[in-house]
Order: C-alpha cells, then sequence, then structure tokens
C-alpha cells in the first residue's frame, strides 16, 4: 500500500509511519519544515515538502498513493484561527487533492466530542469547531472515510488494547495504539464510511476494529 501521511511530522504521524514501512507499505510524510525530514526518513518514510497552509501543490505531492491520512495540526499553543487555517482548512486540502487524483480512501484523526463543542472553551472550542466541520466535510466529500477519534493523547507506551466504538465515555490512549488502530483502519475496507471515538480498554486492536467494522 502507498499512504500518504498529511503532518507526517506528528507524533502520531511518526509512529504510524514506522508500523507502516515495517510491513512493507510506501509511506510519504508531507512536511513543510525541511528539518523535519530526516525523522521522516529515520521512521521508514519519504519526506514530501508540502505546505497544507500555503500554495503549494498538495494534489501533486499525494499523486499514485492508495489512501491520505490527516494527521496534521496546529499545535498546543496555537490560536483559534490557527485551528482554522490548518485543522479545518488543511483538511479540506487534502480531500480536495485526494478527489482531484483519484484517491479514494482517507482517514482523519479526529477528537472526542468534535461534534459537541460545547464541551470546550476558548481556544479548545475553536479547535473542537475546526475538527468537526472537517469532519462533517469529509463525510460529505463522497470519499472512503474513516473518522478516528482518540480522547486524550499521552505518550505512556501503548497496550495495544483499546476501546472503540461510535461514543464513549472520555478517555486517554498512549499514541502507539492510535497509530495501531490507523494501521488496522487502513486494512479493513470496511471501516469505510464509519466515525467512532478511541480510548484505552481491554480489547486486543485487530479485534476492537474488526467488530467495528462488522465482525
Amino acid at each position: 500500500m502507498d499512504v500518504a501521511i498529511a503532518g507526517g511530522h506528528g507524533r502520531i504521524a511518526l509512529r504510524l509511519t514506522r508500523l507502516l514501512a515495517a510491513r512493507g507499505d510506501r509511506v510519504r510524510g508531507l512536511i513543510r519544515n525541511p528539518a523535519h525530514a530526516d525523522d521522516v526518513r529515520a521512521a521508514g518514510g519519504e519526506p514530501v515538502l508540502c505546505d497544507l497552509e500555503g500554495d503549494g501543490d498538495v494534489a501533486a505531492a499525494i499523486a499514485g498513493a492508495d489512501a491520505v491520512v490527516f494527521a496534521a495540526g496546529a499545535g498546543p499553543g496555537s490560536g483559534a484561527e490557527r485551528k482554522r487555517t490548518m485543522d479545518l482548512g488543511g483538511a479540506l486540502r487534502l480531500i480536495e487533492a485526494a478527489k482531484a487524483q483519484g484517491i479514494d480512501r482517507y482517514v482523519m484523526i479526529s477528537a472526542m466530542s468534535a461534534d459537541d463543542p460545547s464541551r470546550g472553551e476558548g481556544v479548545f472550542r475553536a479547535y473542537l469547531e475546526a475538527k468537526g466541520a472537517a469532519d462533517r466535510a469529509l463525510r460529505e466529500s463522497g470519499l472512503d472515510f474513516t473518522i478516528v477519534r482518540p480522547g486524550r493523547l499521552t505518550d505512556e507506551p501503548g497496550t495495544g488494547r483499546v476501546a472503540i466504538a461510535p461514543r464513549l465515555d472520555p478517555g486517554a490512549v498512549p499514541r502507539d495504539d492510535v497509530a495501531a488502530v490507523l494501521a488496522a483502519v487502513l486494512d479493513e475496507p470496511r471501516t469505510a464510511g464509519l466515525t467512532f471515538d478511541l480510548v484505552s480498554g481491554d480489547t486486543p486492536v485487530a479485534e476492537a476494529v474488526a467488530a467495528v467494522a462488522g465482525d
């Protein structure tokens, strides 16, 4: 599989790159900072310079890919406007690029409560609003989407066990396990059209993804 990851230097993106590269997939990590190229290479990916907020040709950056993953984000410390330009605007540009290249598969890293921004305040509410709008646009795009909404992200070692459902109570999940779920989703075409929450749990990743897909 040939996978292009937007936000290729992100902490989840690099973990996903390692997993995909280790099983023999081609991975392109879209980055805007050339200084991040070596980190993408070290994870087993191919760095591709592409600024989702700039005037670069996103479609050219993902040409030939079988799937795209939106793992980009404005990041902590950014303001409400950047949430709109990256978490929403960047996702929209990747949608249009995927459609232009005939790439049907699009996996989105979203956030729990993206469909209920009233649970957040200030900048966090703006973030949830941006994520919710991006999710809606993806659902309406006609692409084979999967929207993964993790809870609070941690850098604790992954357990390989998660809880996945359309709605879950708030919780935390290691970035390792989010990456593992994304890799499993890319392998499971029946997850197309699904939106689900993700937190730590008791079910092995492969079983959890198969269950939500309909097994």
